[in-house]
């Protein structure tokens, strides 16, 4: 008997949380969610709603390496913050099947 592969495969689940946060806390925001590692994707937008920045993470990179190739990102988020009082948060993140108690 065959199986289907797919079926061994993890399913992942997305989902997304918003937050409002002020604008001078973002930075060391940012870097905790990265440190989180199951990130994929946060949009920074205004009070409004209207997208500010997008910084796409990808999976499996080290935090220390990701958190280097981010430096320009954070620097300009570090501008932002210089501008705008309060800013919405998108954090899209990812989760195996498996961590929803499967154990």
């Amino acid at each position: 008997m065959s199986s289907d592969p797919r079926e061994d495969t993890p399913k992942e689940t997305t989902w997304t949380q918003e937050i409002e946060i002020a604008a001078d806390k973002l930075d060391a925001r940012i870097r905790e969610l990265i440190e989180e590692g199951n990130v994929r994707r946060i949009i920074i937008r205004n009070t409004e709603g209207q997208p500010l920045l997008e910084i796409p993470l990808t999976a499996g990179v080290a935090v220390g390496t990701l958190l280097t190739i981010l430096t320009p990102v954070l620097a300009v988020i570090g501008a932002l913050a210089a501008i705008v009082t309060r800013v919405r948060l998108e954090i899209v993140r990812v989760d195996d099947e498996n961590t929803f108690g499967n154990d």
